[in-house]
């Protein structure tokens, strides 16, 4: 994957074997998590925080399936693109939640809406079932980056 390894290069991503107990370990963390954030009894800053976190969570998996690990938090976002074919537009929902979570980790301000929530936990299951069906199409070979 010359884009991943273009990263490498530039010291966004640092190349780091994949691990399977590592990469099922995040899969099912973001997938609880998924399911925890479409609990509508929920406050909706929990879900956020629920789906954010999920979606981090399985974009880190996608990365590390290809012996990757980012150097930034954001960056597995903008790898989605790379590492299960995400259409841009569909990882910048990810990467505006990353914004609106740097904001309130950061200036304590959380402006955040139903919409958001659902966008990013529709993208977060997009990803998952990316990953899903990349695990059933091969019997995952773990690529390691020379």
């Amino acid at each position: 994957m010359i884009p991943l390894e273009n990263l490498a290069r530039i010291g966004q991503l640092k190349t780091e074997p994949a691990s399977a107990t590592e990469f099922d370990g995040l899969l099912r963390s973001g997938s609880a998590r998924l399911a925890d954030a479409e609990n509508t009894m929920l406050s909706l800053e929990s879900r956020f925080d629920l789906a954010y976190n999920a979606a981090h969570a399985l974009a880190l998996a996608a990365l590390r399936k290809h012996g990757y690990r980012p150097v930034n938090r954001y960056t597995v976002f903008q790898c989605l693109t790379h590492t299960v074919q995400l259409p841009a537009a569909e990882w910048r929902v990810l990467d505006a939640a990353h914004r609106k979570r740097n904001s309130a980790e950061y200036e304590g301000s959380l402006d955040i809406d139903e919409a958001l929530v659902s966008a990013i936990i529709r993208v977060a299951r997009e990803v998952e079932a990316r990953l899903r069906a990349s695990i059933q199409r091969e019997t995952v070979s773990w690529e390691t980056p020379r």
